[in-house]
């Protein structure tokens, strides 16, 4: 399947995980709790401790959410009790939403225990939504999590469908109709406001959507009314995917899954000539790219590659891919195969092309490829370009970039000597200057001997000043300005010297600095 993540008539597909905090004690290699045993998670909730996840053989002997645990323990003796790990739910749930983007790239958080996925244009891979729903619910049940789920036009009404009436598919357009039998509850309002509508008498969603707006406001607040319209389906309240959309992908599922290096290679080939093939006609390249790997049992791993510059060659990225898979330090692992392999064009830029015989860029080609193998084997930081500051103060002269993301600038480089004459400026330059100790001083001059990492030099022949004075338009601190000098010790060593600050103007007593090596 290849495709552009644009979306068309938007359709959810909402889940919710009932059980998910049993489920995660169940499904541990070292659980200790007996299969038929009743299970429950505890957390402190007015200084006691309360029921906040059952299981469904607690839920048979008639245990409910929030009952105190010496309540349940009275009717259950043998019950087996652990304590709640919010973050360990969170996690989970973080891995449960990736091993959904098998199903679509735009999978949304609904903490802590629901999932919206915007399913829209790809129904079809499925066989339809009917298809999709029973297929997604297969492969809940086969990783052991028990899972309600529901398809709707909007986020709002796929949630309360699937927690109160679960399987159920809406029609374009119909959520009204869907949710209005469905209780109070349904609406997840604040529990004062649930309260108040039961005793007014308002047990459902469709009789409170019965009532009037203004009566509701009045009484309610537009926060309710809002809430109400969005599982009504009368708006919409945008969900935010966990990461970005790619710009192009492409995927290939397989019938039975694959574990040799061969067919993953001649997959991932595949699916990059194929995403050649969306990009030129756009004329664009692809500056990151994504290859997601999803294995049978569950488990999904993702490799990422940059480039210097956009590039569609379904051979480069190939290659990129390979040189990636090498220098990993925890190889791709197969596992009991993969049932699916995807390919992203996550970022990707207009490519220039250049008439070839007239200003042939092969050399610049080469020099982008290499940059990109060496970021893949060594990662894009480990590769700097260096690139030129308009700004005078030595230390900020140049910055170093990932080369992958350097760019060509106005700011060329400056030579600061002409032919014939000595360099103005250090051939080693320090990242940071280091202190030197002044054992005898001229007031406007350069010292006549100082003293550097316990070394004591004489000063035989000195060049300067050059005066270079702080950019206080960047900083808000005033910063003192400093005077250079060129200076030569008797063993002929050149080093370059700066006082920090100006006598009786600046600074009571000046501080002196070496801040690089001539030779």
């Amino acid at each position: 399947m290849v495709s552009s993540t644009r979306p068309e008539e938007r359709r959810i597909l909402a889940l919710w995980l009932p059980r998910l905090s049993t489920d995660r004690i169940r499904r541990r290699k070292d659980c200790a709790v007996r299969p038929e045993a009743p299970l429950v998670i505890v957390a402190k909730a007015n200084n006691a401790l309360s029921l906040s996840a059952i299981d469904a053989n607690a839920a048979r002997l008639s245990l409910k959410l929030g009952m105190p645990l010496a309540d349940a323990r009275a009717m259950v003796p043998h019950l087996s009790v652990i304590e709640a790990d919010a973050a360990a739910d969170a996690k989970l749930l973080e891995s449960i939403a990736d091993w959904c983007d098998r199903f679509t790239p735009f999978v949304a958080l609904d903490p802590p225990d629901g999932l919206l996925l915007d399913i829209t244009g790809a129904t079809h891979l499925f066989g339809g939504e009917k298809a999709m729903l029973a297929h997604v619910c297969a492969l809940f049940r086969k990783q052991n999590f028990a899972v309600q789920t529901a398809i709707a036009g909007t986020a709002m009404a796929g949630r309360a469908l699937a927690r109160f009436a679960d399987g159920a598919i809406v029609g374009r357009h119909k959520e009204s109709e869907a949710v209005a039998p469905l209780p109070v509850a349904a609406l997840a309002l604040d529990p004062a406001i649930t309260h108040a509508f039961r005793r007014a008498g308002l047990k459902t969603i469709g009789q409170i959507a019965g009532r009037g707006r203004a009566e509701l406001a009045s009484r309610f607040g537009r926060a309710m009314m809002g809430q109400l319209d969005r599982v009504l389906g009368r708006s919409e309240a945008p969900i935010s995917p966990r990461r970005r959309l790619p710009d192009f992908m492409a995927e290939h599922r397989f019938a039975e899954p694959v574990v040799t290096e061969e067919v993953i290679s001649a997959s991932l080939l595949a699916l990059a000539q194929s995403l050649a093939q969306l990009l030129e006609l756009r004329g664009l390249g692809a500056r990151k790219l994504l290859a997601v790997f999803f294995r049978a049992d569950g488990s999904v791993r993702s490799i990422a590659i940059e480039t210097a510059r956009p590039t569609r060659d379904p051979k480069i990225i190939l290659r990129l891919f390979r040189e990636r898979l090498d220098a990993l330090a925890d190889p791709l692992d197969p596992g009991f195969g993969f049932d699916l392999i995807r390919l992203e064009a996550v970022h990707a830029e207009r490519e220039e092309q250049t008439a070839q015989g007239f200003a042939d860029d092969d050399a610049e080609k080469e020099i982008a490829f290499l940059i990109d193998r060496l970021a893949a084997r060594f990662g894009p930081t480990r590769i700097l370009a260096f690139q030129p500051q308009d700004t005078h103060i030595p230390e900020a002269a140049s910055v170093a970039l990932p080369a992958q993301s350097a760019k060509t600038t106005k700011q060329a480089w400056v030579p600061m000597n002409g032919d014939g004459e000595a360099p103005r400026r250090p051939l080693r330059l320090f990242a940071s200057p280091e202190p030197i100790e002044v054992m005898a001083e001229v007031p406007d001059g350069p010292p006549k001997k100082f003293r550097w990492r316990r070394a004591l030099h004489g000063v035989v022949r000195a060049e300067g000043p050059e005066r270079i004075a702080m950019e206080w338009w960047r900083s808000a601190d005033a910063k003192p300005t400093r005077d250079y000098f060129r200076v030569e010790d008797e063993a002929g060593r050149r080093f370059w010297l700066y006082r920090d600050g100006l006598y009786a103007r600046e600074v009571e007593l000046p501080r002196w600095y070496i801040h690089g090596l001539f030779a």
